[in-house]
């Protein structure tokens, strides 16, 4: 019987990263990772604790939402010990990419879904913006080979998670 997870991921890699390609994504996906990277991260911290006022209390909300989500995800990439997909997979669109740790779960997809969520919570109106963003970074590390659909799906997991936790358990 085949692997069901194995089967999710061919099928959605074989649709994204083979099959989707444009000019428009491949700019778009290309730059919009990098809101989920370690700068944009630090980012979304620094700029409401400058803020001052209600926007600190944001900012602790996302540091500790991001020190949990990203020390899981940290010791989950060791637990699995997931290759890349563009180490394993022929003719993926890595756009020169090449990083040297483990996939599972995705860092991107986990630091994005945990400062959407957290933005989310404290401020409604702007959940449709913070969610599609973070869903195209999500999207983005698929369509630039960099991860497995079930990475994606596992960041996603794990940043809302634990996003939820520090908003109803931590704050």
């Amino acid at each position: 019987m085949k692997n069901p997870f194995k089967i999710f991921d061919n099928f959605f890699i074989e649709i994204i990263n083979r099959r989707m390609h444009s000019s428009f994504w491949d700019f778009l996906f290309f730059h919009i990772t990098h809101l989920g990277g370690v700068t944009a991260s630090v980012l979304y911290v620094v700029v409401p604790f400058l803020l001052g006022g209600k926007y600190r209390a944001l900012a602790y909300q996302i540091v500790l939402a991001l020190a949990i989500s990203t020390l899981s995800a940290q010791i989950l990439k060791r637990i699995f010990s997931r290759n890349r997909p563009y180490w394993i997979l022929k003719n993926l669109h890595t756009f020169g990419i090449d990083l040297s740790d483990y996939s599972f779960p995705s860092g991107h997809s986990t630091a994005s879904f945990t400062v959407a969520v957290i933005v989310g919570l404290n401020y409604p109106g702007l959940n449709v913006v913070v969610l599609v963003l973070a869903g195209f970074v999500a999207i983005s590390r698929i369509y630039l080979g960099v991860h497995y659909p079930t990475d994606v799906l596992a960041g996603v997991l794990l940043g809302t998670l634990s996003s939820l936790f520090v908003y109803n358990y931590l704050i």
